[in-house]
C-alpha cells in the first residue's frame, strides 16, 4: 500500500512538472517561434506609451533574451519561491506562488485567484454532493428495476440532462424559478459562508441544482450500466446463496464494485469544476474562477490567464491523485495488486 501511494505521488509531481513546461511553452516559447521578439513580449509589461528604448531595457531586465532553459528555470522558481520583477523604476517582489502581475490592475495575480476560489469551491462542492447522491441513487434503482416505468423515465430524464447545454438549462431555470416564481434569487447574488450560511446556501441553490442536473445524468447512466454488469457476476449469486440480505448484496458487493469508473469520472469532473465552472458562473454571474478566466481572456491579461490555467490543471492533478488513493479503499483488488 505504501509503495502504491509513493508511486502515485511521484506520478502526480511528474504531471505537475509537465504541465508547467507545457504552460510555459504555450505562453512564452510558442509566441517566439511565431515571430514575436523579446521586445514584443516586454511591451505587454510597460504599456503602449513606452519608448522603444524603454521596451528594450525591460526585455533585458525580465530576461526575455536569455535561453529558454534559463527562462523556464526562472518561471518555476517564481512558482515555488517567488520572483523579482525589475521594470527599471524599481524591483517588485512577487511572493510564491508567483504568476506575475496583471496587465490591467497591476496587482499580483495570486491574491485575485484566492479571492475567487471560495465562490468556485462553494459551487463545486454543493453541486458535487447533489449529483453524486442523486445520480448514483437513481442509477442503482434503475438497474434493480430494469425495464420498469421508473427506469424508462429516469433514463429519459438523464438523456435530456446530458443533451441540454448548461447555459440553456441555466437560463430556463432563471426565467422560471427566479424571475417567474421568485423562489430563488436572480443571478449575481453571492454571500460568504462565514457571513450568513443560510443565505449562502439559498443564493447557490439554483446553480447547484442546474449544475448537478447536468452531471447527475451522466452518473445515473454510468451507475446503471455498472450495476447491471456487476449484479450478474458469480460472486453476487454466491452472496445471495449464503443468505445475505438484499441490501447488503446491493451496497456492499454490487455498488462497491461498480464505483471504480464513477470515482474516475468524479475526480476529473470535480477537478475541472474547482478550476472554474465557466458556463455556470457566467450564466449566474458568480464571482468565481470561471468568470475570472473569461474576463482575463477578454482583456488579454496574460498573467491572469496563465494563473487560471496552472491553478485549474493543479486541481485536476490533485483530484486525480485523491481518486487513485481512494481506489485502494473502495476496491480491495487494488491493494492486493
Amino acid at each position: 500500500m505504501v509503495t502504491y501511494i509513493i508511486r502515485r505521488l511521484i506520478g502526480a509531481i511528474a504531471m505537475l512538472i509537465l504541465i508547467s513546461m507545457v504552460t510555459f511553452g504555450i505562453f512564452f516559447v510558442v509566441p517566439q517561434w511565431a515571430g514575436a521578439t523579446p521586445e514584443a513580449l516586454a511591451s505587454r509589461y510597460v504599456g503602449r506609451a513606452a519608448t522603444p528604448e524603454t521596451v528594450h531595457l525591460v526585455a533585458e531586465r525580465l530576461g526575455f533574451n536569455d535561453p529558454v532553459v534559463v527562462q523556464y528555470g526562472r518561471f518555476v522558481k517564481g512558482l515555488v519561491a517567488g520572483a523579482e520583477y525589475n521594470y527599471g523604476a524599481g524591483v517588485e517582489q512577487c511572493p510564491a506562488p508567483c504568476f506575475g502581475y496583471s496587465f490591467i490592475s497591476g496587482q499580483p495575480v495570486w491574491p485575485d485567484l484566492l479571492d475567487r476560489m471560495p465562490t468556485t469551491f462553494s459551487l463545486a462542492i454543493g453541486a458535487a454532493l447533489l449529483w453524486v447522491i442523486g445520480g448514483v441513487s437513481v442509477g442503482v434503482l434503475s438497474a434493480l428495476r430494469r425495464g420498469s416505468f421508473f427506469d424508462r423515465i429516469s433514463m429519459g430524464t438523464a438523456l435530456a440532462g446530458v443533451s441540454l447545454p448548461i447555459f440553456f438549462t441555466g437560463m430556463i431555470s432563471l426565467v422560471v424559478f427566479s424571475y417567474g416564481l421568485g423562489w430563488t434569487p436572480p443571478g449575481g447574488a453571492w454571500t460568504d459562508f462565514t457571513v450568513n450560511p443560510l443565505q449562502w446556501a439559498y443564493n447557490l441553490l439554483l446553480p447547484w441544482i442546474t449544475l448537478a442536473f447536468l452531471f447527475a445524468a451522466t452518473y445515473a447512466r454510468l451507475t446503471r450500466a455498472g450495476m447491471l454488469e456487476t449484479m450478474g457476476e458469480d460472486y453476487i449469486r454466491t452472496a445471495r446463496a449464503k443468505g445475505l440480505r438484499e441490501n447488503q448484496v446491493v451496497v456492499k458487493h454490487g455498488l462497491r464494485a461498480a464505483l471504480t469508473p464513477i470515482l474516475t469520472l468524479f475526480g476529473i469532473d470535480f477537478g475541472l469544476l474547482i478550476g472554474g465552472a465557466v458556463l455556470t458562473e457566467t450564466t449566474y454571474t458568480l464571482p468565481g474562477l470561471g468568470q475570472f478566466a473569461i474576463l482575463a481572456i477578454r482583456n488579454q491579461d496574460l498573467p491572469q490567464v496563465m494563473g487560471v490555467v496552472l491553478v485549474a490543471a493543479g486541481f485536476v492533478v490533485v483530484a486525480s491523485l485523491v481518486v487513485d488513493l481512494l481506489y485502494a479503499v473502495v476496491d480491495p483488488r487494488v491493494r492486493l495488486s
